[in-house]
Formats: C-alpha cells, structure tokens, sequence
C-alpha cells in the first residue's frame, strides 16, 4: 500500500558506523556537554539533510547538547539498527516504525516515555491519531510519531466534470459509478487505476474496512468487534464483489496485475480518471503532464454508512532503554514533534501530526485539503490500526495477490476467496 524512499547514500554504513565507535562518541565531554546518537532508518540523501539542518536548529536552542546522526542504506537499516540495540549502547534517539514498534519494544530496547510526557504540553496540540500513535493502549509512549502514509483518492476533475458528475465520487458506489461512465477503452481511457498485483491486499482492504466500519475492532482491523476475521461477515462479501465491479466495469484489463509504479503511471500519463495512494504521489503527480486544474484529491471512499477507516501507516522518533541521557534525548524528540515536524512533513510528502497544521496554506489548500478533512474527523475516517508486523505477513500478501487475481480472472468465486482468507487468519491466530 505504500513505497518507502530507498535511495543508498554515498557514505559506507560502516565507516560511518563502527559498533565500537558508536559507543565511544555518544557521553559528556570535560565541560559538561552531551552527546547524543541518533539513528535513521528511512534514509534517503535529502531526507538526511532536511533531518541535520533541523538538529542545528536543535542545538541552537540547546546548546548544552549536541546530536550526531547516523543515516544507514535503508535497504540495510533495520538490521544494522537491531545490531546495536542488540550491543545495548551507542544509540540514544532512533526511528521507530509501526512495523518495529512491536518487536524492539517486546525485546526491552525502547524507553517507555509515558512519564516524561504526562506534562508535556505540545500532546494536546497534535492530532487526533498522532495522540493515538504516541500512547498506545497500554499507556506506553515508545515513539512519537513524525507524520502519517495515508490512502486518499486521486480523481481527474476534468473527466469527473465532463461524465457529467458534480464532483470526486464520495463513496465506493459512486466511484464504481463514476468509473464505469468515464472508461472507454476505445480512447485509451479507463475509469479506475486498479491494484491486481504486488500489496494488492492494502487497497482491497480498504473496501472491506469502509464496508465493516461499524464493527471493526480498531486494533486490529483485520477484525471485527465479535473477534471473528473481517472475511467472515456479509459485509465483506458485498463489498468485495463492488470491487470486482470496479475491475470489471471501470479499469484496465492489464490492472489484474498491476503494482504501485503502473498504477501511479497509469494516472499521471492520463489514462486513467482514478487512483488511490499516499500522499508522496501529490509530488509526482505535480511533475506530471498533467495542469494543476485536470486533477485534485478527495478523501478516502467512505461505506454504505458513510463511515471508512483510514488504517494509517507511520514513523517517528523513540529513546532506547539503554540511553545514558533519557532526559536530554526526550527533550530532542519532544522538539522534533513540534512545530519542525510540520517542516519534515512538507518535505516528505507526509500526513502532518500537528492540528495548526490544518491552518496552514500548504496542507489547508489544493491537494492536502483532504488529508487535512480526514484527521480533523475521525468519526467519518476512523483510524484503525492493521497487523502488519505478523510473522506471516510476507506469506499473507503473496496469497492475497494470487487469490485476488484468481477472482478476477473467474478462476476463483468471492465467497471461495473469503472463506479461505477466514481460515488462514483464524488458524494463524489460533497459532
């Protein structure tokens, strides 16, 4: 459902980043000055010097401390990063992902910073998911999230206006309607950028939450309130043959196998009138052929009872356990949930995690706007959290490739395809 910037950087992770050195630099100097460690995951060269160019404003507020950040390959991240939380030492602040929350957390790595915030005055001022993210359901703070990927549709106000609609379809059903009007495969135009191959699981999830808003378990997304799956009940059933309608009726016949980059493609080369994805498309989408006025973004599709869940995919800054200078490394990652996260969430094509954010003109206008509605009403886009860091997620989104493709090409029935997800969750859960 999302791409995640995976650009290496020049410098050698390893001359950068000597386990042993790592520990040695990080500790007051003779006059009393303190060193932190920092460590990205995500890395990308601009991302990395957006992140220094903060840190000395940082240090001009702070100038008894002093950060040094360590910017690893993201291909290599995560496990040069599970190293040196492993060495238990040389690392203060690090990234913290949805993905890692739960196992560097399980492992004793991260510093619960619950008590440190309870008095913290800038929780009030972030929004409604951000509050969320920051204190889990345990009443645990491990991280503080930075900014949101979040779904949200893409439309062609150009073609919307001249099928003769109003505006962006603001429900499943008026997509369905919108796309089917609009495609003409006979002028090389389609309604809908349809998702039929890798992570295909993420989109056709988000029919399946709109449909069971009502009774989804919002920690777990996968199910519903009753603790059955989500495939179980009637609603998914309606809302999965909606979603082969929309393949049928208002997509591309080659999207049953389509990923991110021809789904992306197939809307900004103008082919197709609709496409749902992240907010980083906003960017790519600008250098496109198409004009500022041919297109627009809306939120997510809502269900039949006007509600969707907006499972939200994010990141953000945590302190490891073993940090000598908690109270000092805290403080650094209380500064980078202010008003700088606004900043990193511009320059990252991110759903922003401050409320003021929805007043300023970058988010309150053009194509952030919708980003900006969903979070400032989370009764209509509920934030609902999905099990992405299951031992079995990689073999999940394999089969729900194969198995969606199978229904779509009439070589597996719906109801076939949902009670063989139904048992595949329920047996791994049952472990």
């Amino acid at each position: 459902m999302r791409k995640h910037i995976a650009v290496l950087i020049a410098a050698s992770f390893a001359l950068a980043l000597g386990l042993t050195g790592c520990s040695s630099s990080s500790g007051d100097d003779s006059q009393g000055l303190v060193k932190l460690q920092m460590v990205e995951s995500l890395t990308n060269p601009a991302r990395t010097e957006l992140i220094r160019g903060l840190l000395k404003d940082f240090e001009k507020e702070h100038p008894n401390i002093k950060v040094e950040l360590i910017s690893p390959p993201t291909e290599q991240a995560d496990q040069k990063i599970q190293q040196m939380l492993q060495s238990g030492s040389g690392v203060d602040v690090l990234e913290v992902r949805d993905l890692t929350v739960g196992p560097f957390s399980n492992n004793g790595w991260l510093y619960d910073m619950a008590p440190d915030l309870k008095n913290w005055d800038g929780f009030d001022k972030l929004t409604n998911q951000a509050q969320k993210f920051t204190v889990n359901a345990d009443g645990k703070s491990y991280f503080i999230p930075y900014g949101f990927y979040g779904l949200s549709l893409f439309y062609r106000t150009d073609l919307v206006k001249q099928a003769g609609f109003e505006g962006a379809p603001k429900s499943w059903e008026e997509l369905t309607e919108q796309a089917a009007k609009i495609q003409s495969p006979a002028q090389n135009r389609y309604g809908y950028a349809f998702r039929g191959g890798p992570n295909s699981a993420g989109q056709l999830m988000s029919i399946l939450e709109a449909y069971n808003a009502d009774n989804l378990d919002i920690a777990n997304a996968y199910k519903v309130k009753s603790g059955k799956t989500i495939f179980a009940t009637p609603e998914s059933k309606t809302a999965l043959d909606k979603y082969v309608e929309l393949y049928k009726t208002g997509s591309p016949e080659s999207s049953v196998s389509w990923g991110y980059a021809e789904m992306v493609q197939g809307f900004t080369n103008g082919s197709t009138a609709f496409l749902l994805q992240d907010p980083e498309v906003i960017a790519t989408v600008k250098e496109s052929s198409l004009s500022e006025d041919q297109w627009g973004v809306a939120p997510n599709p809502v269900g039949p009872t006007g509600k969707a869940a907006w499972p939200m995919a994010t990141a953000g800054w945590g302190v490891t356990q073993f940090s000598k200078h908690k109270t000092e490394a805290v403080e650094l990652v209380k500064w980078l949930a202010g008003d700088s996260s606004t900043t990193f969430a511009k320059e990252n094509s991110l759903v922003p995690i401050l409320q003021a954010a929805g007043e300023d003109e970058f988010f309150k206008t053009g194509p952030w706007a919708a980003y900006v509605e969903m979070t400032s009403n989370p009764d209509t886009w509920i934030s609902v959290e999905e099990p992405r860091g299951v031992a079995w997620w990689t073999e999940w989104m394999q089969r729900s490739e194969a198995d969606l493709q199978k229904v779509l090409l009439n070589q597996m029935t719906a109801s076939q395809m949902l009670s063989g997800w139904d048992k595949f969750w329920t047996e791994k859960w049952q472990g």
